[in-house]
């Protein structure tokens, strides 16, 4: 197999055209864009050899015939304002994998790029669905921030659909490509990640509600300020956190309302996500009790009526340890010295395929760590890096 890296940088490249501002792209999922980008890609695939299938949720599959078939790929839609190469990466890296196995004599190799992985209705909505994890009555009824729901959104891609949901056991496994979004390989000057796992993500919704009052002549020893409880308690737990967390823990306070929200008014209620990830769910089990200890004490001391919502989030996913060797050993072969095991931080589509099969993901570096903005990018050297060690690695599996 001999991946052509000049091929697959021009087809990048198109695909980044589509929807393309200033050096950026905006493509969400199921806008003119989305669906303009997921119609070449599909042509892409007919040009490769392999069969285009949409299923109901917009999921489109470039299939190597009815047999079985390892499945490589990643997703197309971006942040309402995303980098080039966030999802298109993986895509366009496995769709050349499948052209270099196709001039082979094989192996099988079909491509997916997956819908509405950075949720904008809700968390790699379409593998979720595909997979099982939500039925498509449930997402339906999601809503994106504009007031469009999931099911308006996949309707406009309804003339599009090939047929029902594929059944996950036609696949052998699944393949990864993606950039890292973080700084370490950058830092380094490494040029490949294999990733050993995918973080587990715990998410919860926090309301504090206290008194709104004049902010002038209310002494403050007689404020029930619900903003303040949100500063202790970030404080509070940065502090609690310390002798539980490893260095590669995250937590992240991303989304706070404030009401009524005036400056001269003492903030009567606030209402804040709470979000924590590893790669151990022990680890995420006791950040959790302490969360909730230290917002309890909060509450409590600053006579403020705490609500807890309902808690979301996914367990961590391993990698199968076959197929990451082949990638680690193609690795040490097409970058000798300059590569890594490391855990994925982001949540990806292969959280998901991995409730029906094995599963691995390769990094490629981001350069300053910079992803989910119109700055992302990666060195092309880098990329047809990552290219060949992915078809290193499939021609050592089969």
């Amino acid at each position: 197999m001999q991946p052509n890296p000049q091929r697959f940088l021009d087809s990048l490249h198109a695909l980044r055209a589509i929807g393309a501002v200033g050096t950026g792209v905006v493509r969400p999922a199921y806008s003119d864009k989305d669906i303009e980008a997921r119609k070449w890609l599909a042509q892409q695939f007919r040009d490769a050899g392999l069969t285009p299938y949409f299923d109901p949720v917009g999921n489109l599959f470039g299939l190597a015939g009815d047999g079985p078939s390892l499945l490589m790929g990643s997703h197309s839609d971006t942040q309402p304002e995303g980098g080039w190469l966030d999802g298109a990466y993986g895509v366009m890296a496995a769709l050349e994998v499948a052209r270099a196995a196709k001039e082979a004599g094989g192996p099988a190799i079909s491509v997916v790029s997956f819908q509405d992985e950075e949720g904008r209705f809700g968390v790699t909505t379409g593998s979720t669905v595909w997979a099982g994890g939500r039925s498509l009555a449930e997402a339906d009824l999601l809503t994106a921030s504009d007031g469009t729901t999931y099911a308006e959104g996949r309707a406009r891609m309804a003339d599009l659909v090939s047929g029902d949901f594929l059944d996950p056991a036609r696949f052998t496994g699944f393949i990864e490509a993606h950039i890292e979004q973080g700084p370490y390989l950058d830092s380094a000057k490494e040029a490949v990640g294999v990733v050993t796992a995918i973080v587990g993500i715990r998410l919860i919704e926090i309301t504090l509600t206290g008194q709104s009052n004049h902010a002038g002549t209310t002494p403050m020893h007689l404020r029930r300020d619900a903003f303040q409880g949100l500063a202790d308690f970030n404080q509070q737990l940065n502090d609690r956190l310390r002798n539980v967390v490893r260095p590669e823990t995250v937590w992240t306070i991303g989304h706070v309302s404030v009401h009524p929200n005036g400056s001269s008014i003492v903030p009567g209620k606030v209402v804040f996500s709470m979000q924590w990830r590893d790669g151990d769910s022990d680890r995420l089990a006791r950040m959790e009790r302490i969360i909730r200890d230290t917002i309890v004490e909060v509450a409590g001391a600053r006579s403020l009526d705490l609500q807890l919502g309902k808690m979301l989030g996914l367990e961590p996913v391993a990698m199968d340890d076959r197929l990451q060797q082949a990638l680690a050993d193609a690795a040490e072969a097409e970058a000798p010295g300059k590569w890594r095991r490391m855990p994925s931080g982001a949540l990806h589509d292969t959280t998901n395929v991995a409730r029906h099969m094995p599963v691995a993901m390769l990094f490629v570096p981001s350069i300053g760590g910079v992803s989910h903005n119109f700055d992302e990018d990666t060195h092309e050297e880098d990329l047809a890096t990552g290219l060949k060690v992915m078809a290193r690695a499939v021609a050592g599996l089969s």
